[in-house]
C-alpha cells in the first residue's frame, strides 16, 4: 500500500484515543516527524504492542491492537508481536482494580503457544517478528531494577485509577504489581521501538513508564499509538467474554456474521474504525451515506458483518454466512442443515442446553430464559428446570440451532 506521510498518519491515528485532545496532537505530530524521518534514512519504523497469553482464547476486542499492527505491515513498517512470557508472571494491573492471579511458567508456555497462530488471521505472517519478553527481562539484575525504578514516584502509580480506588477500598495494593509498567518500559528500550500499540488501558504504560526508560537510556521514546477499546455486540460495555458481549474468534463465519449484525447502529463507527480494513476515505464514504440516508443502516452493518467475516475466514465464506443470514433471520427460514442432538430420559431443558453445548454455564442459560431466548419449534420455553417437552427445533439466541431427536 503507496501513501504519502499525510495519508499514512490520519491511516495509523485512525480509532486511536487518547482521552486527552492535546496529548493526540501532540503524539500525532511525532508521528508524522519520525515519518519523515524514516523515510528520509529509507528505514521503517520499528512497532510493536505486547500480548500477555492469560487465556488461549481470543475475541475480536483483542484483535484492535493487531489490526492496527497489520495496517503498519501494508505500509512497509517492521512489526514485533510481543508476547510478554515474563510480564505474565506478574500481571498487567492496569484495567483491573484487584490484584490479578500470578501465571506458572507452565501455564504462560501453554497460552503462548496459541497466540501468535491466532494473531495470523490478522498479521501477515511472512512480515511478523516473534518475540518473548523473558529474551532480556530474565536477565536484570536487582541493581538494573533500582535504576528504573528511580524514574518512578509512588504517587505516579497510586494517581492511576485502579490503583485509587482499591487504596481507597484499603484492599492491598502488592509491591510487584508496580514493577509491570517498569517491565513494559522496559521492552519498548530492548526492542528500540519508534511506535508501540496498545489499549486506552496502557495509556500509563506506554505514554509515560517507556517513554521515561528510552530517554533515560538514552534512545529517542517510543510514539505510542493508544487504541479505543472495542464495545461488546451490547454497543455499550467493552466486549468480554464473561459478560457474553463478545465475538469469539474460535467460531465459525455464521455466527460472526450474525454477532456483528446484533450490534447496535450506535456502535458501527467504532466497529469500522477499529475492526476492519477500511481507510478513512472509505469509512468517510459509509458515513456520509447513512447521514444523507442513501445508505440504510441495516445494508452498512451487512457491509461491516461481511469485512469483518472476511479478515478471519474469507470472501467467499462471508457471502455465503451473508446469504445464511438473509435466509435465517431477514426471510424467518430455518437453516438447512444443523447440528442434531439425541434427547436422554429425563432430561431438562437447562441440561441439554449444557450438554448440547449450546450454552458454557448454567448461569448463561438462566439469562436466556430471562431474555426469552429458548424457542422449542417456535415457541418460547420459560422454565429451565422442566423436563425437555418433545423432540423438534431448538432455537437459543438468534443464531444457533439444534434438532433435538427422541432418545429412544
Amino acid at each position: 500500500m503507496k501513501m504519502n506521510i499525510e495519508e499514512q498518519v490520519a491511516y495509523l491515528m485512525q480509532g486511536t484515543e487518547y482521552g486527552d485532545e492535546e496529548l493526540k496532537q501532540a503524539m500525532t505530530a511525532e508521528l508524522r516527524q519520525r515519518l519523515a524521518e524514516a523515510e528520509k534514512e529509507s528505514r521503517p519504523l520499528r512497532v510493536y504492542c505486547g500480548y500477555d497469553p492469560r487465556k488461549p482464547d481470543l475475541h475480536l476486542g483483542h484483535t484492535i491492537t493487531m489490526r492496527k499492527l497489520r495496517q503498519f505491515q501494508e505500509l512497509g513498517h517492521e512489526v514485533t508481536f510481543l508476547i510478554g512470557t515474563f510480564t505474565s508472571l506478574i500481571g498487567d494491573p492496569s484495567d483491573k482494580d484487584i490484584l490479578r492471579p500470578q501465571l506458572t511458567p507452565q501455564e504462560v508456555e501453554e497460552n503462548a503457544r496459541t497466540y501468535a497462530e491466532q494473531a495470523y488471521k490478522v498479521l501477515d505472517r511472512e512480515k511478523t517478528i516473534i518475540r518473548y519478553n523473558a529474551e532480556w527481562l530474565s536477565g536484570l539484575m536487582f541493581a538494573d531494577l533500582i535504576r528504573l525504578a528511580s524514574n518512578f514516584t509512588i504517587q505516579q502509580f497510586l494517581t492511576r485509577e485502579n490503583f485509587r480506588l482499591r487504596w481507597e477500598k484499603n484492599d492491598a495494593i502488592y509491591l510487584h504489581e508496580t514493577f509491570y509498567s517498569i517491565m513494559q518500559g522496559y521492552d519498548a528500550y530492548a526492542l528500540r521501538a519508534d511506535c508501540q500499540v496498545g489499549g486506552t488501558d496502557q495509556l500509563f504504560n506506554i505514554a509515560t513508564a517507556a517513554r521515561k526508560i528510552m530517554t533515560f537510556m538514552g534512545e529517542k521514546p517510543n510514539i505510542p499509538i493508544i487504541m479505543g477499546i472495542l464495545p461488546g455486540t451490547d454497543g455499550v460495555v467493552r466486549m468480554s467474554k464473561s459478560l457474553g458481549n463478545h465475538i469469539p474468534l474460535n467460531t465459525d463465519a455464521n455466527d460472526m456474521y450474525g454477532k456483528v449484525m446484533s450490534v447496535p447502529d450506535l456502535a458501527m463507527g467504532g466497529y469500522m474504525r477499529l475492526a476492519t480494513r477500511w481507510t478513512p476515505p472509505q469509512i468517510e464514504a459509509v458515513e456520509h451515506g447513512l447521514q444523507s440516508s442513501a445508505l440504510h443502516p441495516r445494508d452498512a452493518k451487512m457491509q461491516l458483518a461481511s469485512e469483518i467475516v472476511s479478515i478471519f475466514y474469507s470472501p467467499p465464506e462471508a457471502v455465503q454466512a451473508q446469504e445464511h443470514f438473509v435466509r435465517v433471520f431477514q426471510q424467518k427460514d430455518l437453516p438447512d442443515e444443523m447440528p442434531e442432538y439425541r434427547l436422554e430420559t429425563g432430561q431438562t431443558v437447562l441440561e441439554l442446553l449444557l450438554a448440547a453445548g449450546l450454552v458454557s454455564s448454567k448461569s448463561e442459560g438462566r439469562r436466556l430464559f430471562e431474555q426469552k431466548g429458548v424457542r422449542l419449534d417456535g415457541e418460547t420455553l420459560n422454565d429451565p428446570n422442566q423436563p425437555f417437552p418433545h423432540p423438534g427445533v431448538l432455537q437459543v439466541g438468534k443464531r444457533r440451532f439444534v434438532r433435538v431427536v427422541s432418545g429412544s
